[in-house]
């Protein structure tokens, strides 16, 4: 047999140089894996994403949930590099299957945690872009973040109703966003009966498509 004569150590380290040659990424290690529920797909990096986007072009993200769609005009120029997060997870299929599990309907809609629970990143942390000319209101969408400066990822919300102006007293999430268009959709997500803090139905994301002009 041709390994017979390595050692098991020596088949371990193969083993594993093999493994890492088949999930290589072009942004540091990505890892792909099962979700408990079976399902559900987790897909996690080491660090931000390099600069892609080009100032110079306009970004728009068209949203397809499973209550409908709705359309995002991106602030590539006021917060570069939260969009340009944003666009690196869309292209990636990151938000994929994700389920909205925060919906307050007089604040917001929250989606983007691939553990559901409002604890999950993208396995990195972004910077915060707070120098931002605009302020919270209804259809402004921005990155959710723990609390702490520069901790925010792969999470983000929708302004749904008049709670969201409270934010403006400290403002502490990056704007990166508004909907452009089915604010009427957005408005359905928000409807969503809650029970306990938690929504008593699933609303997902299908797919994120980015158009570029």
């Amino acid at each position: 047999m041709q390994f017979a004569g390595l050692g098991r150590a020596m088949l371990l380290w193969l083993f594993l140089l093999l493994l890492l040659a088949g999930c290589g990424s072009d942004n540091a290690s990505q890892l792909s894996a099962q979700g408990q529920d079976g399902n559900a797909k987790v897909m996690s990096w080491s660090k931000m994403p390099e600069m892609s986007i080009d100032l110079d072009y306009d970004y728009k993200a068209l949203i397809e949930t499973s209550e409908g769609s709705f359309e995002i005009l991106l602030y590539a120029d006021k917060a570069p590099v939260t969009v340009n997060n944003f666009v690196f997870l869309a292209n990636e299929g990151f938000y994929e299957g994700l389920k909205f599990h925060s919906i307050i309907e007089s604040f917001m809609i929250q989606t983007g945690d691939p553990l559901g629970n409002g604890t999950g990143t993208a396995g990195y942390l972004i910077p915060d872009e707070l120098d931002i000319q605009s302020t919270y209101k209804e259809g402004v969408v921005a990155m959710f973040n723990s609390g702490t400066p520069n901790s925010g990822s792969s999470q983000f919300f929708i302004c749904t109703g008049p709670d969201a102006s409270n934010l403006n007293r400290q403002p502490n999430y990056t704007i990166f966003g508004e909907v452009s268009s089915g604010m009427d959709v957005v408005q359905a997500i928000s409807r969503t009966p809650v029970k306990n803090g938690q929504p008593v139905e699933d609303v997902t994301i299908v797919r994120i498509t980015i158009q570029v002009s």
